[in-house]
């Protein structure tokens, strides 16, 4: 599923405009990404954690020519997967 799959079937589920969807999908994706840019996590209960993490320097391989090159640091994101989240991909039962 793309992001225009997503805002139709948003839409479709909301009954409301594309349009309005696609402002709701929007302020999500921005709040989300100022919260990680702010080393902050972002918890969604049951669904899943977004956590920001500062990938180290470190050597690399270029694959055409093999010789070494450094990748430079960077901000980047882990998820990890809430306890409803696994349980529906998983077709299991969540009790208590």
């Amino acid at each position: 599923m793309n992001k225009n799959e997503l805002l139709q079937e948003l839409s479709s589920r909301l009954h409301t405009p594309l349009k309005e969807s696609k402002r709701h999908l929007e302020a999500l994706l921005e709040i989300l990404g100022e919260e990680l840019d702010s080393n902050n996590k972002l918890m969604l209960q049951g669904f899943g954690t977004f956590t920001p993490w500062q990938q180290t320097l470190r050597t690399g391989r270029n694959p055409r020519t093999g010789s070494l090159c450094p990748i430079p640091p960077r901000k980047s994101v882990k998820f990890k997967p809430g306890k409803y989240l696994l349980a529906k991909l998983n077709r299991e039962e969540i009790t208590g």
